[in-house]
């Protein structure tokens, strides 16, 4: 099963500094069949306003990646981090038994991201954050992943969750397939293009909820790129 969650169709919240669209239940937005996907809690589509941003507020037991799609966002936390990240980067935060953090975009124009929370394996340890730049021709055409559980996947940020984060440049009419074995649950969104999942046309932040046992095949109908979850 293939379900298209469209952009319309997500939870809103306007703030004036932020504009922010919510995949699944998140702050004031709530609808209970939208609660998570396995154990992807939060996708948030955040469009922050120049020098602007997240003043510092705790987080715990949680695996938090943000994808830049436009712009940058500096990142500073309780361990003495600091960092900036850039379009098409990523950056993981493994709260673990507690920290505080702010992102800023301290840019002269709107930083556009998507924020993904996923539930640990386990809970405690201690937090952690990194951030890594992956050139983009690395993903043309293919899936590479920037931030997993899993130890053989050694050129990817390291997270605390049986999940990997993935992302993919697809030009149009090109096609790629991704497995999502039994038991698990995939979870994709087009930051920009649109593309074909199964005969379903998802356009650019629509989301794509998608359950194991089954091996999707997915066409770009314009240039696109992609961004998917997959976890147990």
């Amino acid at each position: 099963m293939i379900e298209r969650r469209s952009f319309e169709s997500l939870g809103h919240a306007e703030h004036g500094w932020l504009n922010a669209r919510h995949h699944f239940s998140f702050a004031n937005y709530y609808e209970p069949a939208r609660m998570g996907w396995g154990a992807i809690r939060v996708w948030n589509d955040d469009e922050i306003a120049a020098n602007s941003g997240f003043p510092p507020h705790p987080h715990r037991d949680m695996e938090i990646v943000t994808y830049v799609r436009k712009g940058a966002i500096t990142h500073k936390d309780s361990m003495g981090n600091e960092g900036r990240t850039g379009a098409g980067d990523v950056q993981v935060m493994s709260a673990g038994t507690g920290v505080r953090h702010a992102e800023y975009n301290l840019e002269p124009e709107q930083t556009t991201i998507f924020q993904i929370w996923i539930e640990p394996s386990r809970k405690g340890g201690s937090p952690s954050w990194g951030a890594k730049p992956f050139p983009k021709d690395d993903r043309s055409g293919q899936f590479v992943t920037l931030a997993s559980g899993f130890a053989e996947d050694t050129d990817a940020l390291p997270i605390r969750a049986d999940a990997r984060v993935l992302a993919a440049l697809v030009r149009a009419g090109e096609t790629i397939t991704h497995e999502v074995g039994p038991g698990r649950h995939a979870y994709l969104v087009p930051a920009t293009g649109s593309v074909e999942i199964d005969g379903q046309t998802f356009k650019a932040r629509d989301g794509a909820a998608m359950d194991g046992g089954q091996t999707v095949t997915i066409t770009a109908l314009e240039d696109s790129e992609l961004v998917l979850v997959d976890s147990e």
